[in-house]
């Protein structure tokens, strides 16, 4: 996509405009999670899903639980123990064995076409590995949220609004990466790739943010700050997230609720607060103490 002088500029504009709201992280570092989410509406009702590739080896079993509107719920375990699986079942991305997928009150597993496509607009997903075009700028890969929404044409020559292209600066700058707006994304580091991610989704307007292991490949302090706007995501727009993580402290700091998997099946279903030494043994298979927690 190829920018017209004049409205680079006045794209520039609003993005030095908008400097100002990017989220304070420092002060809100340790702050409880102050909203409670257990009374919140069910958007999401899995049932009984199981998962295998091939013979009877079953990569997920009966996996089996809801979804709450505006929750940040992450799911924890072992290399191996179905999480990424889990997240491309809830969105279509591949198709479970057997169960049932309830998403506002529609079986989504019977969606096809126009339906289906309409419905993974409501959910966003980021990606461990970015999944971004590298050699297009920030900007154009924000727009590429949009895609779900255009047809065939629109989407091939790259067709997007006014109003669309003034969002993608708004929610980049908001992310705290308008310095990037032109940058190709093969620039920049691991940590700004990702916001491009949460981007990229958050300009779909979803219900719904599938995360899988989205802080996997970054340093701590990048790993925070993601998990920092997640958070934020959840709390100020009402957006969910559901998040895919190793890090077992991460998962216990900035979540409402968590799901451990082991081996395919549901060992934890619950407060962060209630994970004690017994249930991370269920969860890992291992000791709190032969942990490595970075």
């Amino acid at each position: 996509m190829v920018l017209k002088t004049k409205e680079r500029q006045q794209l520039a504009g609003q993005e030095k405009k908008a400097d100002d709201i990017v989220f304070p992280f420092d002060s809100d570092e340790h702050r409880p999670l102050d909203t409670k989410k257990d009374d919140a509406p069910v958007i999401m009702e899995i049932s009984n899903i199981d998962k295998a590739y091939s013979g009877d080896k079953k990569v997920l079993n009966d996996i089996a639980f809801d979804i709450r509107q505006g929750e940040v719920l992450s799911i924890i375990g072992p290399s191996g123990a179905g999480k990424s699986t889990l997240l491309r079942v809830i969105n279509r991305m591949i198709e479970p064995s057997r169960g049932s997928i309830t998403f506002q009150g529609e079986d989504t597993l019977s969606m096809k076409g126009r339906k289906l496509r309409s419905m993974r607009t409501d959910i966003g997903m980021i990606f461990q590995h970015y999944n971004l075009v590298d050699r297009s700028s920030v900007f154009e890969n924000v727009l590429h949220g949009l895609l779900g929404y255009k047809n065939s044409l629109q989407g091939i020559f790259s067709l997007y609004t006014e109003a669309e292209k003034q969002r993608a600066v708004e929610i980049i700058t908001e992310l705290g990466i308008s310095e990037q707006l032109y940058k190709r994304c093969d620039e920049l580091s691991g940590g700004q790739k990702q916001r491009v991610g949460i981007a990229r989704a958050l300009i779909q307007d979803p219900k719904i943010i599938l995360c899988d292991e989205p802080i996997a490949s970054l340093d701590p302090n990048a790993s925070r700050t993601i998990m920092e706007y997640l958070r934020r995501i959840s709390r100020e727009r009402g957006i969910t997230i559901v998040v895919n993580l190793h890090q077992l402290d991460a998962a216990k700091q900035y979540s409402d609720r968590i799901i451990g998997l082991n081996g395919g099946r549901i060992v934890y279903n619950g407060n962060p607060d209630d994970i004690d030494p017994d249930t991370i043994s269920r969860i890992y298979g291992s000791k709190l103490d032969e942990l490595i927690v970075e």
